[in-house]
């Protein structure tokens, strides 16, 4: 007995310390760690309301269960309430935190609507300016007095001097005529001036004629407006034959803005709307002018028409190829219209959505049918009421969370539970059944991309039907089950050629 006492007492003593040490460890305060969701009762002590989580708005899909430091941002986390996640898509903020986050709320208010558009284009040529200056008759150029293009040049200034034999001939017999008493001289003389006309002598060239009385072989061309030579084709020594193209002056006085406007501004700009054109180079001027032509083509990469602007050039100093800015006085005229900013619209490419404010501090996305937009702000014709809030800044966070929201929502609704598993149907010959499995002999199963063959089923949980058995020929109905088995779902005997099984 003496023996066995120190060692009972050793067991004893180290059972005790064994079991006191694992009760100390665990009367020890636990590291801080997550509680499982929905282990306590999660209720804010400022508000008393019931909290279902906690999470960084920043990145709105990293749910806590507890409060603290975001380990994302330099910030707390922010509650997510039970009161607040009834209605799908719509979110709660506190509104410390709404100003943490910079979220502006601007008033829904009518707006005298005074549509104001505004494009770049780039100067050219007025087409509409242009003469050509051709060789009347063949003969030879003399000598050139403009000598490039783009030379500019005044309206009646020489351009070249063309020596054309075919008319001195046509000359000698009209002075020849205009000096003779014959009676029927002065019906001659008119037929052969005529002539001369139709020759291609210019008028002024004839009375040259008449007052000096003799030929002249060199007749000078003159440029018929003033503005610049757009081609050139003449030179020096070279023979021109008759209607042959020299020069073609493009007139300065006006010139085209090609300005780009987009589509969706196009209704606003009409033929005849008065413009105001500026350009980089003269800073300090304006330039008045008018569209003449929308043009009926729209560029696929940039969705925006054509605007023809003429506008005036009286001193010359718009050149082709310089950029001008271009402002347009619309047609329409002006009128009230619910507007709000626009950078409170979020364009999705399908819709158009504002975060519309709620008392309590809940916020809600409504999709919204915008308009014109004119001075940063954009006309709402659907959606919106007069006197409502929306919000204009950090609205794609609170977008986030309520998308986040409603596709929480929609998961754990009963209709958006997952599909059951696809069916597929085929036929086959029964060659086998016992208690679970059915060995099928069928045929192609094209749902599956098998082809026919031999192979064992699953039977399901009330097993083979009665009037299914051996050799019988059975139409059977099947899906794969999520560990990768193939169950039959229905099996019937099926219909031989004769319409009876």
């Amino acid at each position: 007995m003496n023996k066995i006492t120190p060692i009972v007492i050793g067991v004893t003593l180290f059972a005790l310390g064994a079991g006191g040490g694992f009760w100390i460890g665990q009367q020890r305060p636990a590291t801080p760690a997550a509680a499982p969701s929905g282990s306590a009762d999660k209720t804010d002590p400022k508000t008393g309301r019931q909290v279902l989580y906690w999470h960084d708005p920043m990145v709105p899909g990293q749910k806590f269960d507890k409060p603290g430091k975001s380990p994302f941002m330099d910030m707390d986390l922010v509650p997510v309430y039970a009161d607040g996640a009834g209605e799908a898509g719509t979110v709660t903020i506190d509104p410390r935190l709404q100003q943490n986050l910079g979220v502006r709320l601007v008033a829904v208010a009518k707006q005298p609507l005074a549509p104001k558009v505004e494009a770049v284009g780039a100067i050219a040529f007025n087409e509409r300016a242009v003469e050509v200056v051709t060789a009347r008759a063949t003969g030879f150029i003399d000598r050139l007095y403009v000598r490039a293009p783009l030379d500019p040049v005044r309206a009646g200034q020489p351009l070249a001097e063309l020596l054309a034999p075919d008319w001195v001939a046509a000359q000698e017999e009209y002075l020849a005529l205009a000096h003779s008493s014959a009676p029927d001289a002065e019906a001659l003389r008119q037929a052969a001036r005529r002539r001369l006309m139709v020759l291609g002598m210019p008028e002024a060239a004839i009375r040259a004629v008449e007052r000096e009385g003799k030929p002249q072989a060199r007749f000078v061309l003159t440029a018929p407006i003033g503005g610049v030579v757009g081609e050139l084709s003449a030179r020096e020594g070279m023979t021109a034959m008759m209607g042959m193209p020299l020069f073609r002056i493009n007139g300065l006085a006006t010139v085209w803005v090609n300005a780009e406007i987009p589509e969706t501004q196009a209704a606003l700009v009409r033929p005849g709307n008065p413009v105001t054109a500026r350009v980089a180079a003269y800073p300090s001027e304006t330039f008045q002018g008018k569209v003449a032509d929308l043009l009926p083509d729209v560029n696929p990469a940039t969705r925006t028409l054509k605007a023809r602007i003429e506008v005036a050039n009286p001193k010359g100093i718009l050149k082709p190829g310089m950029f001008a800015s271009v402002d347009f006085t619309p047609a329409a005229t002006a009128q009230e219209a619910l507007m709000v900013p626009t950078e409170a619209l979020i364009r999705t490419g399908r819709r158009d959505v504002v975060i519309l404010a709620l008392d309590g501090g809940k916020f809600r996305p409504v999709d919204v049918e915008p308009g014109i937009e004119s001075g940063g702000l954009t006309e709402i014709r659907k959606g919106l009421e007069a006197g409502q809030k929306v919000v204009a800044s950090a609205q794609f966070l609170i977008d986030s969370e309520a998308s986040l929201k409603a596709t929480v929502s929609r998961m754990d609704s009963p209709a958006a539970a997952a599909p059951g598993p696809e069916k597929h149907h085929s036929e086959g010959v029964v060659e086998a059944i016992d208690k679970e499995t059915v060995t099928l002999s069928h045929g192609p199963i094209p749902s599956m991309n098998w082809p026919a063959m031999t192979m064992g089923f699953k039977l399901p949980a009330g097993g083979s039907p009665p009037q299914v058995k051996a050799g019988d020929r059975v139409a059977f109905e099947f899906s794969a089950t999520p560990k990768g088995e193939f169950e039959i779902s229905s099996m019937t005997p099926a219909p031989t050629a004769g319409g009876k099984p």
